[in-house]
């Protein structure tokens, strides 16, 4: 419904010039020959935090002649994290499939930022020229192609290699047995931490902005849930790491050693962490603070009320 209000509002203004629109060949060469592939799009700069950008939709452009290899793509080039303004660089993918002079078509993009009206901003066309080789066919002669000058192979020349190849293959499995016999050994006899001080250490390795960066965040929170999963899997023997989010909640509704309270709190970080990895969304700062605290917080807590229900048993 948003979405459909911002064109409605955007259609009622007059667009706005934003400069010309780029075209950028994929293949490093001089000129665009038949079946190359070219980026065709714009950059915005500054762009405030929440801002929404809707492209249109080309679908019905592609053809025999010209043809969308992919759909239009966001990517951030610079996070401002004072100002919480961003670049960004928009472009989809073309591929041409005829000779001649292609005038591309102007590129509306409808922008909706927060306490302002939505417009419509434009850039300018540009235009492609595609050539094809030529070729001069009375001067060109074909050739078959030649094939590979081949020596007999001696016995005394595949002895060495085979023996040798023998002998590595030996000290390669001598080594893995020894490897295994002996890992197995040190992990038998070492003592495993619980579960909860495995999660805490290893949610610690999250501390710091660095990992708030755009380019970082798809880490930052896959690192983030993927140790939950692990905690969840040994401390309430769900099989966290092979469940979705939606399947992960299902099974941790209703458990008393997880509050409602806390239980809204890390399903909203699982969901927000899915649109991050999967649907590209970056998050301004204030948003990333949030996530590695509520993520300790459910540790201790849980382990706590865990502690708590072992010593009334043993009352």
């Amino acid at each position: 419904m948003k979405v459909l209000l911002l064109i409605i509002l955007s259609l009622l203004a007059d667009p706005i010039p934003s400069g010309k629109a780029f075209l950028e060949q994929l293949q490093k060469r001089d000129s665009i020959l038949i079946a190359d592939q070219v980026e065709y799009g714009f950059t915005l700069e500054g762009v405030a935090a929440g801002t929404a950008l809707a492209l249109p939709d080309w679908s019905s452009l592609s053809n025999d002649t010209l043809t969308i290899v992919r759909d239009w793509k966001t990517d951030t080039l610079r996070f401002d994290k004072k100002a919480h303004k961003r670049d960004i660089r928009a472009s989809i993918v073309l591929a041409p499939f005829e000779e001649g002079e292609y005038i591309l078509p102007p590129i509306y993009a409808l922008r909706g930022t927060p306490g302002s009206e939505p417009d419509t901003l434009v850039f300018e066309p540009v235009t492609m020229k595609v050539t094809t080789i030529q070729i001069d066919t009375a001067t060109f002669t074909p050739h078959d192609i030649k094939g590979q000058i081949t020596y007999p192979v001696t016995f005394a020349e595949v002895v060495p290699w085979v023996l040798g190849a023998i002998g590595l293959a030996a000290l390669v499995m001598l080594a893995i047995w020894l490897i295994r016999r002996y890992s197995r050994r040190g992990e038998d006899s070492k003592p495993k931490d619980p579960p909860y001080v495995v999660a805490l250490r290893s949610l610690d390795r999250w501390r710091g902005e660095k990992f708030w960066a755009p380019d970082k965040q798809k880490s930052f929170y896959s690192g983030v849930t993927d140790t939950l999963k692990e905690y969840i899997d040994a401390e309430f023997g769900v099989d966290a790491p092979e469940m979705t989010t939606a399947d992960l909640f299902e099974a941790l509704k209703g458990r008393e050693d997880i509050t409602p309270e806390m239980f809204e709190r890390l399903k909203k970080l699982f969901e927000t962490a899915d649109f991050v990895k999967f649907a590209k969304l970056t998050l301004p700062p204030e948003d990333n603070a949030g996530v590695l605290p509520t993520a300790v917080s459910f540790v201790t807590e849980t382990y706590q009320k865990q502690l708590q229900g072992e010593e009334a048993l043993e009352k």
